[in-house]
């Protein structure tokens, strides 16, 4: 009798603790639901962010190397101050359940190892994109370089305002004499940039489809709304 009664006390506790975990894992599950839906919305606003990129991009181009130049200084300079700014144009995750659920142990409260795979993998696309920010900075620096033999540092300067915020300062600026001849060493450094944007924008739209593609495993295996 007495070993029944152990055994009935030990499969009541076993028992509870199993339920206490399920509901850390609902609790988990849902919290990481909460993260991936501001993902999604940073996401989709990144991707917009970096079509007008791609446009302010396009634009420069256009302007630098056409005919009457020298007549569109105002939005040339504009736009060589806005287009080195990149920190609006990357992303950074919700992961604040993600990382506890790295490391507190959270992962092995997850029953089912297609969603605890699915998790993990959404984690690798996230950093695998952040790996992009510095390779990007690294153009930018390349790219602002070349800038001093196109543009006037001091004109450059009035086109942000007391906050270091880009504004379209009401003057034409000149051009820098003779930078038609560092010219192509420019449109190659912008090809760069571009290509780089069109490349982050690339895998951000991934990375969209990856979280949407996991909330809707989430929701349907934890009967989530």
């Amino acid at each position: 009798m007495l070993f029944l009664a152990v055994f009935a006390g030990f499969l009541a506790e076993n028992q509870r603790e199993h339920y206490v975990e399920h509901l850390r894992e609902k609790q988990f599950i849902n919290s990481l639901v909460n993260d991936v839906n501001v993902d999604t919305a940073r996401l989709n606003r990144l991707i917009e962010n970096r079509n007008t990129r791609e446009l302010r991009l396009d634009s420069l181009t256009f302007l630098l190397n056409g005919e009457n130049a020298d007549q569109h200084t105002r939005d040339i300079y504009f736009l060589a101050t806005v287009i080195p700014r990149i920190t609006l144009f990357q992303f950074t995750a919700n992961d604040g359940t993600m990382q506890q659920l790295k490391n507190a142990g959270g992962l092995r409260l997850i029953r089912s190892h297609t969603i605890a795979d699915s998790i993990i993998n959404y984690d690798n696309a996230i950093r695998s994109l952040n790996r992009l920010n510095e390779q990007e900075q690294y153009i930018i620096n390349i790219q602002r370089e070349i800038a001093p033999k196109i543009l006037f540092g001091l004109d450059l300067a009035n086109f942000t305002d007391n906050d270091n915020l880009p504004f379209r300062f009401d003057q034409s600026p000149a051009l820098v004499p003779g930078y038609k001849t560092s010219l192509n060493e420019f449109n190659y450094r912008l090809v760069s940039v571009k290509n780089v944007n069109k490349g982050y924008r690339r895998e951000a739209r991934k990375l969209l489809l990856q979280a949407t593609n996991l909330l809707d495993i989430l929701k349907k295996q934890y009967h989530l709304k």
